[in-house]
């Protein structure tokens, strides 16, 4: 006669192998797709309340270059149609360097006009306040429109 408690064990140990085969698979697949999450503040048209849009980036090489794709997401706008955009849609990221620790972006100076009924210091401050919390080793964040800097 089979033991009961012998036979239950060896399909609960067939699925947890199967299932920790499946989880190490799936965190394979993730790594070597290269993406990672990034988290975008955007306001809400009712109410102005602050909402979290997470994205999947695709990661670069270079830390600039994951910052770059970063700030040409967050000028798109939200995902959301209930959210508003930060800046207007003719917005355009100039340039952008990182260099020991400091991230300069240029905008373009359609930046300072915001969309309707929106703060354009308080979007400007958003951006800056995103790069800072998705990018740890960021130590400061200098914006200039046109060339000229923004003092947040």
């Amino acid at each position: 006669m089979k033991d009961p408690v012998k036979n239950s064990w060896g399909k609960k140990g067939r699925r947890l192998v199967w299932l920790g085969m499946l989880g190490l698979f799936a965190l394979i697949e993730f790594r070597s797709l290269g993406l990672v999450r990034r988290t975008f503040v955007f306001y809400s048209d009712i109410g102005k309340q602050v909402e979290v849009e997470d994205r999947m980036l695709r990661r670069a090489e270079s830390p600039e270059t994951d910052i770059r794709r970063y700030v040409e997401e967050a000028l798109l706008g939200p995902v959301s149609p209930h959210l508003a955009p930060l800046f207007s849609r003719e917005t355009r990221l100039h340039s952008l360097l990182y260099r020991g620790g400091v991230i300069y972006a240029n905008l373009s100076e359609t930046a300072v006009l915001p969309p309707e009924g929106g703060d354009a210091f308080q979007n400007l401050l958003t951006l800056k306040e995103g790069i800072l919390r998705n990018f740890s080793f960021v130590q400061k964040v200098k914006i200039f429109v046109e060339g000229r800097e923004v003092f947040l």
